[in-house]
């Protein structure tokens, strides 16, 4: 198996040019590349700020819009999901296989949030898709240090991939 994006655009009001799914792709494997995994199937909806609200009220009980929310297929309970690897050699062998999970991003927000940070929708679709990847491999951002060590590993990427602020 290797590592797949497959992509919804259904629901979405904000125009996204066909050729940047060919970034995001870029995107995840350089993600999945950092983190050394290898195999794994990521679906992104891209959807307006109606469909994020509702999600993020029915999943999470919060009442209003976000940009990025990730549902992780490797979770065993309600719990956050706690990174279970670490790479250090060639013969460790990763725990995520299949389905890793889903990314939801409303375009809206982003589109609002690139305007607001200054860049290009480009770069603040890019950072929330590997901020996703990242929450579905494990990663979070509940203190300043896991916050910290999050952000690195989002802004490596972008940089690698040429996205920078």
């Amino acid at each position: 198996m290797s590592l797949r994006l497959e992509w919804s655009n259904e629901q979405n009001k904000v125009d996204i040019p066909e050729a940047f799914f060919g970034r995001l792709e870029q995107l995840l494997q350089l993600a999945a590349e950092a983190e050394g995994l290898t195999d794994g199937e990521v679906m992104l909806s891209f959807v307006d700020d109606d469909e994020i609200h509702q999600l993020n009220r029915d999943y999470r009980n919060i009442d209003r819009p976000t940009d990025v929310l990730s549902f992780a297929m490797q979770e065993e309970s309600d719990e956050e999901l706690e990174i279970i690897y670490e790479v250090e050699n060639e013969d460790d062998v990763l725990p995520f296989e299949g389905i890793l999970g889903d990314i939801i991003i409303s375009t809206e927000r982003a589109k609002l949030q690139s305007e607001e940070y200054g860049h290009s929708l480009e770069r603040e679709i890019g950072f929330l898709f590997v901020h996703g990847f990242l929450h579905l491999i494990g990663y979070d951002h509940q203190d300043e240090a896991a916050e910290a060590i999050m952000t690195e590993k989002q802004e490596a990427v972008l940089r690698q991939a040429g996205l920078n602020r």
